[in-house]
């Protein structure tokens, strides 16, 4: 079964808005998204997401725009823990199973998903492939979800990352409603199963 999402988001964060198509099916997301901003300066990015098995994390592609020019960045991850960037190793990021995208809400729904986070307790810490916007260099970053409580529609998960620190509301299928200063949802199409 497929279920299918359209959501758009505030993104308080960068001072601008992002829609992403999600399409979930079994134990895999693929997403296309767009989005613009004005901080940390005005740009335009466009992303697709591809994941494998368990929402691990095969390809993200992004497109930034800003003043000065346009560049762009092939993520991927070759399902044995290593990945490349525009054909470059990544070495300090061996062994991450998740790319996270700058300044986009969506890319916090693989790994809640994998571990059910949104259903019930628990805690987890990951090695993430962090993607700086507009810049679009990919960086380590660990990172720790903590499940705090259930809400009438999800959960709310506590996100760490060194000093950083703040509570996401996600809905029962693991998409963020409310990101604590960086974004909040505006809308969601109704999720449409398919065959």
């Amino acid at each position: 079964m497929v279920t299918s999402h359209v959501v758009t988001w505030e993104v308080t964060e960068s001072l601008g808005y992002e829609t992403s198509w999600i399409e979930i099916r079994g134990t895999t997301l693929k997403a296309r998204g767009r989005a613009v901003g004005t901080r940390p300066e005005v740009h335009w990015i466009s992303y697709d997401l591809d994941t494998g098995e368990d929402f691990v994390t095969r390809e993200l592609h992004v497109r930034a725009a800003t003043a000065t020019g346009s560049r762009e960045l092939a993520l991927l991850h070759d399902g044995h823990g290593r990945w490349t960037a525009n054909g470059e190793p990544l070495p300090e990021v061996d062994g991450a199973l998740d790319c996270d995208l700058g300044l986009c809400p969506l890319t916090n729904t693989m790994p809640v998903l994998r571990h059910a986070l949104q259903l019930g307790p628990g805690e987890r810490t990951f090695l993430m492939a962090w993607v700086s916007v507009p810049d679009l260099t990919v960086h380590a970053s660990q990172q720790t979800y903590t499940h705090l409580a259930h809400t009438e529609t999800g959960a709310r998960i506590r996100f760490t990352s060194g000093d950083y620190r703040r509570d996401v509301e996600f809905d029962g299928d693991g998409l963020v409603i409310d990101y604590q200063g960086l974004a909040h949802r505006l809308s969601l199409s109704p999720g449409r199963p398919r065959p």
